[in-house]
């Protein structure tokens, strides 16, 4: 009986603990489920808004679609720059684990050559791991097929269709078109601080130099987007809308190309710069810059072998000679100081003095045309027959201060404010100059003897063609000034509307017409009966010009200069300034070529058939451009305009 109740009294408690363990247990349940209740009711009703945001933009991605990059065109609307479609074969290098292994197996697909691996090296230097860089670029359907079936092997290794930049007339004009390359990190940090930053999404290259630099803004466009559905591997699937990316405005230069070509012609191998400027409205023509290079070659990434050649070059083809190169302008300076002497007061036309052949100040004895003199001279006199000995004392008389106020507002010393980033000032020196150029007291003096050879366009004087061609221009229109401009006109792409780029006329200068008269009959004698008398013969309109030899090295007061005796890179450099026709000019130009001695026989001749092409439409045969690189030209064969062919470069 005890034992009965024993066993009764064990299984009550143990139903009860059973029981009390279904409640738990039930109690966990439901507490589960209310969770899972109160969770589904924070999901579905209180955060419905922004998950199901949350949830659209996993599934829908915008993709930003890069804009057509603007043509660039000449005033006759010959193409210098365009846009073409490719494929590439890119790699994002955080996402391969051995580049060389992957190169390896990819050129047994594509041809990938050494230089292509070079190339890649040298873009990724300047890019982030992440980014997609090209190791081949311009693939063709075959070789987009093959790697497309092998496309599984390659992680971090995709085609993408890119738009690539044409220049296709090579190296005419590279300095004024400049290039694209793409956009390295420190450009990329500016873009994205700045306001254009959503406009450049998707965009790789930007402009580096010339017209491409200055415009971008311009040219760049305006980037638009595709929002695409992708699959849960990130991949597009279906495009769902889209808003066009607008292409950007095509620039039209004031430059003439066939002028431009012309003149590169003509340089042939030799260095040297030229402009040409109408004074009328301040229009660039022609902006040369000897030698050039290939602009195509930066738009994809300058292998390394070729920026060695280009950069280390003794030629320095990469200098911009005519925004940058700064020369003596040698003779060339006489007529602005001349004009100088007259609005000073220091000389009148008609004053004049004996030409010895040299020139004493102290014991120094400054040098004249071979030590014989001129005789009697003459303001005209002086710029016609160019005699040093007239602006030897001419420079003494006024002072270096009185030349630098003078000059400087023709545009000496100071830049012209050309469309184009990174113009020079060049150096028209004053007593103010040194004593900032220079640290020790001793240097910052300015001596007495220093002013002689600035009188001749020597000494501290030093200045760019872009300088030399504006400050011609001013004379020439009577002190009428432009900022020279490159541009001409941005056509709207979308509207087809034209605006005009004019260069912003300043303030003339108060030159007396009977000053510029007088300075424009010498200028034209020098063509009559002066140093550039054999070049300009027969010439169907009336020109204006001055020679000028500029010394590259220094010749002692015992010593004779004999370029055969100097190495090519310290022999004189050849300049000529000219401006036709002298009634009503429409060109002014000023021209160097380096190390090619007296300026009529290397620099003249140039000058004289860009004037007949600018006036006559003619171009010189074959034959006459070929002297005019050996520096053997004077005047043109008296051929008709007719049967004369444009150059093609």
């Amino acid at each position: 009986m005890n034992a009965s109740y024993g066993d009764f009294r064990d299984s009550e408690s143990e139903l009860g603990r059973f029981r009390l363990r279904l409640l738990v247990a039930g109690g966990v349940v439901l507490l589960g489920f209310a969770l899972l209740i109160a969770r589904l009711v924070t999901l579905q009703v209180l955060r419905h808004d922004e998950l199901a945001t949350r949830a659209e933009s996993n599934r829908i991605a915008l993709l930003p679609v890069a804009p057509n990059r603007g043509l660039i065109l000449d005033r006759n609307g010959i193409v210098l720059a365009s846009n073409y479609s490719a494929y590439t074969l890119e790699v994002v290098r955080g996402k391969v684990a051995d580049l060389d292994a992957t190169f390896d197996a990819l050129g047994e697909l594509v041809e990938i050559t050494p230089r292509d691996r070079k190339r890649f090296r040298r873009l990724s230097e300047d890019n982030r791991s992440f980014e997609s860089l090209p190791i081949r670029t311009r693939l063709t359907d075959e070789e987009v097929a093959r790697f497309t079936a092998q496309r599984f092997r390659f992680p971090g290794v995709e085609i993408k269709a890119r738009l690539f930049r044409q220049y296709p007339q090579g190296e005419f004009g590279a300095h004024v078109l400049g290039y694209i390359a793409r956009i390295n990190p420190a450009e990329k940090e500016a873009l994205d601080e700045s306001e254009d930053a959503a406009n450049y999404r998707g965009t790789e290259v930007i402009g580096k130099l010339g017209i491409e630099q200055r415009y971008e803004a311009e040219l760049h466009g305006q980037t638009g987007y595709e929002e695409v559905e992708t699959s849960a591997g990130g991949r597009a699937v279906r495009r769902l809308r889209s808003n066009p990316p607008t292409p950007g405005n095509t620039v039209h230069l004031s430059i003439d190309f066939k002028l431009q070509a012309l003149v590169e012609r003509m340089f042939g191998d030799r260095r040297g710069a030229l402009v040409a400027i109408d004074p009328r409205n301040g229009e660039v023509l022609a902006f040369v810059s000897k030698p050039s290079f290939d602009p195509n070659l930066f738009v994809d990434g300058i292998d390394s072998e070729s920026w060695k050649e280009l950069n280390e070059s003794l030629d320095k083809p990469l200098l911009n000679r005519a925004l940058r190169g700064t020369y003596p302008p040698g003779s060339t300076f006489k007529p602005f100081m001349a004009m100088a002497a007259l609005q000073s007061n220091k000389r009148t036309a008609e004053q004049g003095l004996h030409d010895h052949g040299s020139f004493m100040f102290g014991n120094h004895r400054f040098r004249s045309h071979g030590d014989h003199g001129l005789g009697w001279v003459d303001m005209h006199r002086s710029i016609v027959k160019s005699s040093n000995v007239y602006y030897y004392q001419l420079a003494a008389d006024m002072g270096v201060d009185l030349m630098h106020e003078q000059l400087e507002p023709f545009g000496f010393g100071r830049k012209t404010g050309i469309d184009l980033n990174g113009e020079v000032t060049g150096v028209l020196p004053s007593t103010a100059w040194k004593r900032r150029a220079y640290k020790k007291p001793e240097q910052q003096k300015w001596y007495a003897g220093e002013t002689i050879s600035l009188g001749i366009g020597q000494g501290y004087n030093h200045f760019t063609m872009l300088q030399l061609a504006s400050a011609m221009a001013t004379l020439v229109s009577g002190g009428q000034r432009f900022e020279p401009r490159l541009v001409r006109e941005i056509e709207d792409v979308v509207t087809r509307e034209r605006r005009p780029v004019s260069g912003e006329a300043l303030s003339p200068l108060a030159l007396k017409p009977a000053h510029v008269e007088t300075i424009l009959r010498a200028l034209h004698g020098v063509t009559q009966e002066g140093t550039s008398t054999r070049v300009f013969a027969g010439a169907p309109y009336k020109s204006g010009g001055k020679t000028g030899t500029a010394q590259a090295v220094g010749i002692r007061q015992d010593q004779k200069y004999d370029k055969n005796k100097l190495e090519d890179y310290l022999r004189d450099h050849s300049l000529y300034t000219a401006f036709a026709p002298v009634e009503a000019p429409q060109v002014a130009l000023a021209v160097v070529v380096e190390n090619a001695g007296f300026g009529a026989e290397a620099a003249a001749p140039i000058a004289r058939r860009v004037l007949d092409y600018v006036l006559t439409g003619r171009v010189p045969s074959d034959e006459d451009i070929a002297l005019v690189q050996k520096g053997q030209a004077s005047a043109p064969p008296p051929l008709p305009a007719a049967s004369a062919s444009a150059p093609q470069p």
